[in-house]
């Protein structure tokens, strides 16, 4: 008989041997664990055959061997841009009443659009500035991003009219789409494979967090002070991250780094025949010109020829226009049905955001744990696909609170009971982003940028579009069937996480995609 000592022992060791290896590739093959000699995890400088890369496997300078507090610290960072970027795109929306009255505009869709319109700088945003911060690196391309969206709030707090103020807010989000498009790539870029689940529930309380609290916030500034000043706060606390990012953040793309290091060597050693590590076949010899068309390509190139890429954006996209759909009833309902103040509306949101920090803890605490359990029971190779297997939970928790809120809501039940149904939705978000995110970033860590624009830029699509078409399905509808039929939706698709599964694996390899010359 087995004794449990060594067995327990044996399942501890081959878990460690997970960590040890589960450090990121250029491409997504598996990784194998292995017993004999240690295979090198970053390309080193070899300049017998010209090749310019690291200092060893250990060298200081290799953002993959930051000190643990360098990396949280850059992370940090990052969270909180990445936090009141979504914030600016919904803490304008409970003040759009006055608006309405303080530029005399009727028209509700124009009001609608300028508060959504924000989500459409998203779309744009991200397929330039991802492919930029490929080329030119994150640290600059974050930078522009930042100072961009902080120029536009004190154009927004100005506007003078609902078209400039339209204008304004989509340029504002194109800006804001930075973060958002760099978070992933950063993750990517300084943790290895079994930290990731952590730093992604980390950074993407940003994104999910932002358009909850925005509204809470917005409510009670536009009450007290006008909507002018949402802006002039977004002013304010833009401009203080914009410059802490400026001095503390540095550059953390290896290809970027290694490359630089090729131009000084180059000149120091009077060798022009050196080229990067990370450099693909006949790469060295394009253009300017080339390499930009080549990295802008590259967002659509993953959205239409990978089919892994394009799924999941499709699933991400339907659970974000979810969550839009349910922003557009909230505060209507709980001042016209509960009598609730413009400020006091935000506060429903609550639900959202108790749901959203419970599921955001759950995933945290289990994400990198699975990964590695799972590792060592398939013989110690690692696949992205493990990273899947609790999004089906989620998935079926999610529908939940569309015939709970919507049916209490329509039948004015006590305002706390639809308040509490709000929170599955939030808890099943969460366990649905989050893994996609992971995934995408462990399928695609050389360009996770670019990955994570395709998925940034369908979902803000649906988001911005989506909305417009709430007001009048629900007021046809009502509360409750309106709801419910967002609910079915949200079932039809339980059984996509499944897929994603079991041929998630078999999707990637029979579609590989070309990127630079190079298959991922």
């Amino acid at each position: 008989m087995e004794d449990p000592e060594k067995r327990d022992t044996a399942n501890e060791n081959s878990e460690k041997s997970a960590v040890a290896e589960l450090h990121p590739q250029p491409s997504t093959e598996e990784i194998v664990l292995s017993s004999g000699p240690e295979k090198p995890l970053f390309p080193e400088t070899d300049l017998s055959r010209g090749i310019v890369g690291w200092d060893g496997q250990k060298d200081p300078a290799n953002p993959q061997n930051f000190s643990s507090g360098r990396k949280w610290g850059l992370l940090a960072l990052m969270t909180a841009i990445t936090f009141l970027s979504p914030l600016a795109s919904s803490m304008f929306a409970p003040a759009v009443s006055y608006v309405g009255e303080d530029l005399n505009v009727t028209d509700e869709t124009l009001l609608s659009l300028s508060v959504s319109i924000f989500l459409l700088g998203y779309v744009v945003g991200p397929l330039v500035l991802a492919p930029l911060s490929e080329i030119y690196g994150r640290r600059i391309i974050l930078s522009c991003g930042n100072w961009f969206f902080v120029v536009w709030q004190i154009a927004c707090a100005l506007a003078p009219n609902i078209a400039s103020l339209v204008v304004f807010r989509f340029l504002s989000g194109m800006g804001a789409s930075a973060c958002l498009t760099l978070g992933a790539a950063l993750i990517a870029d300084i943790f290895p494979v079994e930290k990731r689940g952590l730093a992604t529930s980390v950074w993407s309380g940003g994104p999910l967090f932002g358009p909850i609290l925005g509204p809470i916030i917005g409510g009670f500034v536009g009450e007290a002070a006008g909507w002018r000043w949402v802006f002039w706060i977004l002013l304010i606390a833009g401009g203080v991250i914009a410059t802490a990012i400026e001095f503390l953040n540095q550059e953390t793309y290896a290809r970027v780094l290694i490359r630089w290091k090729t131009e000084k060597l180059k000149k120091e050693l009077q060798r022009p025949d050196l080229r990067s590590a990370y450099e693909h076949s006949g790469e060295g010899g394009a253009s300017v010109i080339q390499t930009l068309q080549q990295g802008l390509r590259r967002p659509m190139v993953l959205l239409f020829k990978s089919p892994i890429v394009a799924l999941l954006a499709t699933y991400m996209s339907l659970t974000y226009g979810l969550l839009y759909l349910f922003f557009t009833t909230i505060p209507s309902v709980f001042m016209n049905q509960y009598g609730f103040s413009t400020g006091i509306s935000g506060l429903a949101y609550l639900g959202l955001g108790i749901g959203s920090i419970t599921g955001i803890t759950v995933v945290a605490s289990t994400s990198d744990k699975a990964i590695l359990k799972l590792t060592s029971r398939n013989g110690g190779r690692y696949e992205p696909e493990m990273r899947l297997p609790m999004m089906v939970i989620f998935a079926c928790i999610l529908p939940i609170s569309f015939f709970w809120y919507g049916w209490s809501a329509e039948k004015e039940v006590h305002w706390i009971v639809p308040i509490i149904g709000m929170a599955p939705f939030g808890f099943g978000m969460l366990g649905v982003y989050l893994p996609m995110m992971t995934y995408i970033i462990d399928c695609f860590p050389e360009y996770a940028a670019s990955a994570n624009a395709t998925m940034t830029a369908t979902r803000s699509l649906v988001g911005t579009l989506l909305p417009l078409a709430g007001p009048k399905m629900f007021a046809t509808l009502g509360l409750g069937w309106g709801n419910s039929l967002l609910g079915f939706v949200a079932l039809a698709f339980v059984p996509a996480p499944m897929i994603f599964i079991k041929y998630g694996k078999i999707i990637r390899e029979k579609f590989p995609v070309n990127l630079d010359g190079k298959k991922t």
